[in-house]
């Protein structure tokens, strides 16, 4: 394979953590701006703006494209960043399960009490995702 037309396996896999939280947040609020003088520039000018679709190959409950490569036997049921640029700038995060089943899950507080770090939330996904 040619690593050109290839995306690489060590940079493809990347756990959920917190920083990439707030990256995620840091993304939103920088949006949000781009958003407010989009607007007011495309009423002047009366143009549509193109939004951006979630790529079919990484819906939810589907099994990840082999071009991938292959998931680290350590992240499989792990908190991952997203692949699909779609969800750059939404609160969520991925997990695979061993079949390279995608599960998407939000980043907000379950049940207003259990962050995504919570290791009562890590262990319901996990049950959760569990073939």
């Amino acid at each position: 394979m040619d690593p050109l037309f290839w995306p690489s396996e060590t940079n493809r896999f990347r756990r959920f953590t917190p920083e990439s939280l707030a990256a995620i947040e840091e993304r939103i609020a920088n949006k949000k701006k781009e958003q407010v003088k989009v607007k007011e520039k495309n009423k002047e000018h009366g143009v549509e703006e193109d939004k951006l679709t979630p790529q079919l190959d990484l819906k939810i409950c589907k099994t990840l494209p082999s071009l991938y490569g292959d998931i680290p036997a350590e992240l499989v049921g792990e908190p991952l960043e997203d692949f699909d640029p779609y969800y750059s700038d939404h609160k969520t995060f991925m997990v695979l399960n061993k079949r390279r089943t995608i599960f998407r899950f939000t980043a907000t507080p379950a049940l207003f009490i259990f962050g995504p770090f919570n290791p009562v939330r890590k262990k319901a996904i996990k049950i959760l995702i569990h073939s």
